[in-house]
């Protein structure tokens, strides 16, 4: 069985390579234009494809199936209210970011601000990436891998701690390899065959599982079991004493949702590289309507995987890998490891092609070398990137240390989530706020809440208002802080924002009533499972 799932593993990764190779072997990425931005051609299936695979790392599918595990359907929210804030990424901030023809977040807060806000943000969103995403994204994906195809059988290694090493070594060396040599266009066009891959493997795992549980019945008597058995498990609204209280949908997680879909560099650089923005407008919007199905493949097999486990000490992160390997057939567990290793790949591809292009843009070509040449630029881009890689991996194995990796990962975010968001979102709807309010906020924002989080009075007072509720204060304090600064002491000019002409655009006509039916769907969802 090992060999078969192991065959057609190698088969189907081979096989996605090879049709990216194919699609992209003529694309010169020694432009930056090229490498970093695709050329700014994408289109929407392209960009949607490519956002829903950068989502989708193993972070979500071993993460989000293990807070399932032990929470139930009510961590859905990160899935179901993620689609509100793709609506407002559609219909308000991506027009401003593409109307400026801007490659990075930090550029745009230059043109906004000053050029010391663009170093904080990049200073920011550079040391988050390396210290907190990457390491999730390898050690999250090792652990799946580990589960999925039985590793520790397969390579005869006893000890989990060395072949948890190992795996993150060899999926962060393949990672940075493919994403430092084949620029943006190749990581969107793999990110949709594999996305595609996933989806269906995914879609599997839920068929099988719900079958394995009414012992070969079907998946509906699967289902009626999963609601006689655990009523508890299927509640959309979150209690106060699980992970996803269901009051802190409306402050942190759509906070952390808005940060995450709308000004995350390592999401929104492939709508950056829209065609127009109306092709932007669609991907964005298929990419909100396609996260409707989350709850099935992130969320339900975590709650199968409850059931069948529950009682024989399966640890909640590892739930997922086990399930998989349990209920599908050997050449189907190969086809879904490929999928699985696409999304881990996927996702550390962009933050890391993302951190790179941060450092090579905002810092080595702005500050270190104006006048470096398209060529120059690309090559630190590369040098960067294997620095950022090797700082990853050497991370990445101490966070098997946490209870539960998902919620961990979303708490220490919201250090550098929190104050970005409220500095881009004066910038965007304020015109005399000066830099200095920004750059005000960019650093007492993560000083605050790292305080809050790991100075142990300080932290007594996040665990009684809740972590969620926490940040929306943080983030009220900081956009007043800012406009109070703006009153004192305002710029002396409005900042007019400019159309840089980078692109058509022009909207899509269908934009705002593919939206109204988004958020319908998602109000219908969650009256669904009360």
């Amino acid at each position: 069985m090992n060999a078969l799932t192991l065959a057609s593993f190698v088969f189907f990764t081979a096989l996605v390579a090879f049709i990216t190779w194919r699609m992209t072997r003529h694309d010169d990425y020694r432009q930056s234009g090229s490498y970093f931005l695709a050329g700014r051609s994408l289109t929407f299936p392209i960009i949607a494809g490519s956002l829903l695979m950068t989502n989708l790392s193993t972070e979500q599918m071993v993460g989000l199936n293990g807070a399932a595990f032990t929470d139930g359907l009510s961590v859905m929210a990160w899935e179901v209210i993620a689609v509100v804030t793709l609506v407002t990424m559609a219909m308000f901030f991506l027009p401003r970011f593409l109307k400026s023809g801007v490659t990075t977040v930090p550029e745009l807060l230059a043109l906004r601000f000053d050029r010391t806000t663009q170093l904080l943000a990049n200073i920011i969103f550079v040391v988050a990436y390396a210290a907190i995403l990457l390491p999730s994204i390898l050690y999250s994906g090792a652990l799946g891998l580990m589960g999925l195809l039985d590793l520790q059988t397969l390579t005869g290694i006893e000890s989990n701690a060395v072949l948890l090493v190992l795996t993150i070594v060899a999926v962060g060396v393949g990672g940075a390899i493919y994403a430092l040599f084949g620029g943006l266009r190749s990581i969107a066009i793999s990110d949709t065959i594999n996305g595609v891959g996933l989806l269906i493997g995914g879609l599997m795992i839920v068929y099988f599982g719900l079958n394995a549980i009414s012992d070969g019945q079907g998946i509906l008597a699967g289902w009626d079991t999963l609601k006689t058995s655990h009523p508890e498990k299927l509640r959309s609204w979150g209690t106060e004493n699980q992970s996803v209280p269901f009051s802190t949908i409306f402050t942190g997680v759509l906070l952390l949702n808005m940060f995450y879909w709308c000004t995350n560099q390592q999401i929104i650089q492939r709508t950056f590289a829209a065609k127009t923005l109306a092709e932007g407008q669609k991907g964005v919007l298929l990419t909100g309507l396609l996260k409707l199905l989350g709850p099935l493949y992130l969320v339900l097999p975590g709650i199968i995987a409850f059931h069948m486990y529950v009682g024989e000490g399966v640890k909640a992160d590892a739930a997922y890998g086990q399930l998989v390997h349990d209920v599908l057939p050997a050449p189907l567990t190969g086809f879904f490891a490929a999928a699985m290793v696409g999304a881990i790949l996927s996702s550390f591809n962009s933050a890391l092609n993302s951190t790179a292009t941060l450092f090579s843009l905002d810092v080595y070509k702005a500050r270190l070398k104006p006048n470096a040449t398209d060529a120059q630029v690309v090559r630190a881009s590369k040098w960067s990137g294997w620095l950022m890689a090797i700082a990853a991996m050497s991370i990445a194995p101490l966070m098997a240390s946490q209870e539960s990796l998902f919620v961990y990962v979303q708490k220490v975010n919201s250090l550098y989530y929190v104050p970005l968001l409220s500095v881009i979102l004066v910038g965007f709807l304020t015109r005399r706020v000066p830099a200095i309010a920004a750059n005000l906020a960019l650093v007492l924002g993560c000083v605050i809440i790292a305080a809050f989080y790991f100075v142990p009075p300080l932290a007594s007072v996040v665990d009684i208002v809740s972590n969620f509720h926490f940040i929306a204060i943080v983030m009220v304090l900081l956009v007043l802080m800012m406009l109070v600064i703006g009153k004192v002491t305002p710029r002396a000019e409005p900042w007019v924002q400019q159309d840089a002409g980078a692109i058509d655009m022009t909207p899509w006509s269908k934009a705002w009533p593919a939206s109204i039916a988004l958020l319908v769907l998602v109000v219908a969802i969650y009256l669904a499972f009360i």
